[in-house]
């Protein structure tokens, strides 16, 4: 078998998947990203017999990964969606301030969020109303700081990826093998040099599916200051 194909590994009571790539290499290689993606790069013609061999043997190793990435997913406390509440836009903190009017709509003022409907009183129309404003300011976000990103990283030599939004609990974002980029929309919670980061991050991975010492060498070569932003990110509570 030849073709790209995701599975899973039975570890204990855990079930973890995985994501085989076929590429013109010699050996086998595990790489677990910060994201709980697990990659495996296998030889072209490899056996998926020996593929899982090759997994049960470092299934210890990579729960271990995963156990540590685990304590940098992103951490949203619990909201109320109730007037007064803070709430948080591109690293800035915005207050609520709900009314009662005839048409539904979100506005950013100064420091407030103003959240307009005729079902006022209902957190989870208040909710469903902000959830949409922040989808439809990521992707526009998103998208123009891909194209300064990836401006700044021709050197890497891939195309132009498309970017999907998904509200995600434990990865900021990931990058597919069709050539997109995947991103939390929680992630438009954080300042844009965060927001950089991650898509710089993915940007590489388009280039190296691993987390090796390769990998970040080619991610400072483009984001010199990455860990700076990077442990900025992970102590945003967004």
């Amino acid at each position: 078998m030849s073709t790209n194909y995701s599975s899973s590994l039975k570890y204990g009571r855990d079930h973890i998947a995985f994501e085989v790539i076929y590429t013109k290499r010699k050996t086998m290689e595990i790489a677990v990203h910060p994201d709980a993606i697990v990659i495996v790069k296998a030889p072209t013609g490899t056996a998926v017999n020996k593929i899982a061999a090759r997994l049960a043997k470092r299934a210890r190793w990579i729960r271990k990964q995963l156990n540590y990435f685990q304590q940098f997913i992103p951490c949203t406390p619990p909201r109320q969606y109730a007037g007064g509440e803070s709430h948080l836009y591109l690293g800035r903190q915005y207050r609520l301030k709900i009314r009662k009017a005839k048409k539904s709509d979100v506005k950013l003022k100064g420091a407030y969020f103003e959240i307009s409907t005729p079902d006022h009183k209902s957190r989870e129309t208040v909710k469903g109303l902000i959830d949409q404003w922040y989808k439809e300011h990521a992707l526009r976000i998103f998208t123009q700081r891909l194209e300064i990103c990836f401006e700044k990283a021709k050197g890497l030599k891939v195309p132009l990826p498309n970017i999907q939004l998904r509200k995600m609990s434990k990865r900021w974002g990931s990058c597919g093998t069709a050539g997109y980029i995947l991103l939390n929309t929680e992630l438009i919670k954080a300042p844009l040099y965060c927001i950089d980061y991650v898509i710089m991050h993915e940007l590489c991975h388009l280039k190296d599916h691993t987390h090796s010492h390769k990998y970040y060498r080619l991610l400072a070569k483009f984001m010199p200051d990455w860990q700076r932003r990077k442990e900025r990110l992970e102590s945003a509570a967004v």
